[in-house]
């Protein structure tokens, strides 16, 4: 059983698998930097220094500074803002995705096609000639 294991482990795809979840979790580390450390900021820029990540809303007539404050006092808080820095992070990853598919596409050499063969028309043509010799 640990000889079937180790075959199984040392196959091509479980390694290159295993590699794709390794670098897909660098990568997914090195876009929530960059949403919640540059782009974020930006947008805020943009919105007039709006921040989006401390965003919340409460049902009811209390008014909290913060939702840990929500949440201390046992209110209920959403966090919409935190949905649309998770929004824009999917955004992101989808993009970086797409150009690396993209640049990985470029990359892979043309399938070329195997040369036509001869159209049927043309096999019946050379058994019939064959037939009258």
């Amino acid at each position: 059983m640990l000889k079937e294991f180790k075959e199984f482990i040392m196959t091509g795809n479980v390694i290159e698998f295993a590699v794709a979840v390794i670098m897909a979790g660098a990568i997914g580390a090195v876009i929530n930097g960059f949403v919640s450390k540059i782009a974020m900021p930006l947008i805020g820029l943009v919105t007039g220094g709006v921040s989006f990540s401390d965003k919340f809303w409460t049902p009811g007539d209390q008014v909290f500074k913060t939702v840990e404050e929500a949440k201390e006092a046992g209110v209920a808080a959403v966090e919409y803002g935190a949905w649309i820095d998770t929004i824009i992070s999917l955004l992101v990853v989808g993009l970086v995705m797409f150009l690396i598919v993209k640049a990985y596409n470029k990359t892979k050499k043309p399938v070329e096609e195997a040369p036509a063969g001869p159209t049927q028309e043309e096999l019946l043509m050379e058994i019939r000639d064959a037939l009258k010799k």
